[in-house]
């Protein structure tokens, strides 16, 4: 049976291992899968908010996992930046054509 504790790092091991699986969707630029795979890492990081805190014994596994986290984390925002960069060209090429053709029509349709 598990001790409250460890049970506790279980759920660090679990972020841990899905900002893991994030960074191999970012790396491969799988964008949907990365999506559905972050929905899960906050359920995670959600269920470890509502637990009691680590004992000083557990600090360090804790440590850990959290560097392994945020490594990950760094590196998937540095992964997914062009993509974002992308996507809000598309967004700002989209917006000034939708403004380009209301002009227009607003002139060509009679009144």
């Amino acid at each position: 049976m598990s001790t409250p504790h460890s049970s506790i790092l279980e759920y660090y091991q679990e972020i841990a291992d899905l900002s893991g699986q994030m960074l191999i969707k970012a790396e491969a630029q799988k964008w949907d899968d990365l999506v559905a795979l972050g929905t899960r890492y906050q359920a995670a990081v959600e269920r470890l908010k509502a637990l009691d805190p680590l004992g000083d014994e557990q600090k360090t596994a804790r440590r850990e996992l959290l560097t392994q986290i945020l490594d990950n984390d760094a590196r998937i925002r540095q992964l997914i930046s062009p993509e974002l960069e992308r996507l809000s060209h598309l967004l700002g090429t989209f917006k000034r054509q939708r403004t380009v053709l209301q002009a227009y029509y607003s002139t060509v349709r009679p009144h």
